[in-house]
C-alpha cells in the first residue's frame, strides 16, 4: 500500500464488534445526507454535501469485526479541476482489538498529496474519524454533516450521472 495514502487511526473504549457496527452507520458520523444502505455487502449508497461533493460508494469487503472496504464508484467535486479525483479510490477501515479497547486504522487508498483536494480532504477525514466517529463510538453521538437541502442542485447529480 502506498505510504502516501491518507491514513489516521483512533483507539476507542469499545469492543471490536461494537466498533464494526458503529463504523457502518455513516449517517451518524459522516453525513445525514446519505441515501441507501451503508452496511450491506455490494450495496451502493449516494453521499452529497450540498453541491460541493457528491459520490456513489459501494461496500466491497465486509469482514465482521476485522475490516470494511468501500469503493468510490464515481465522484464529483465542485472545487477541483479534476472533478472525479476520488473515483476508484478505497475507504479502508481495519479493526484491531487491543486489550479492552479497539484500534481503527482508516486509510483512504488513492488519496495522496498529488490530488488537488488532498489538504481539504485530509482535514475533513481527520475530523470525521478522530472526532465524529470516535465520539459516536464512545458516547453514541457523532458530528455528521446535517441534512441540508439548501444549495443542492439535482441537475448536477443528473448531469454527472451520480445517482
Amino acid at each position: 500500500m502506498n505510504s502516501e495514502n491518507f491514513t489516521t487511526n483512533i483507539l476507542v473504549n469499545k469492543d471490536a464488534n461494537s466498533v464494526y457496527l458503529y463504523i457502518k452507520n455513516f449517517k451518524q458520523w459522516w453525513s445525514e445526507d446519505i441515501e441507501g444502505n451503508t452496511d450491506q455487502l455490494n450495496e451502493k449508497f449516494f453521499y452529497h454535501y450540498k453541491d460541493v461533493h457528491l459520490c456513489n460508494i459501494q461496500l466491497i469487503e465486509n469482514s465482521p469485526n476485522k475490516k470494511l472496504i468501500y469503493l468510490i464508484l464515481d465522484n464529483h467535486f465542485n472545487f477541483t479541476n479534476d472533478k472525479t479525483e476520488w473515483t476508484n479510490t478505497l475507504l479502508i477501515f481495519e479493526i484491531q482489538p487491543e486489550g479492552e479497547q479497539t484500534r481503527i486504522l482508516f486509510t483512504h487508498q488513492g488519496l495522496t498529496p498529488q490530488y488537488e483536494c488532498f489538504e481539504i480532504c485530509k482535514e475533513s477525514w481527520t475530523n470525521y474519524i478522530e472526532k465524529s466517529l470516535k465520539d459516536y463510538i464512545e458516547t453514541g453521538i457523532g458530528h455528521p454533516n446535517p441534512k441540508d437541502k439548501d444549495g443542492f442542485n439535482a441537475k448536477i447529480v443528473e448531469k454527472w450521472k451520480l445517482k
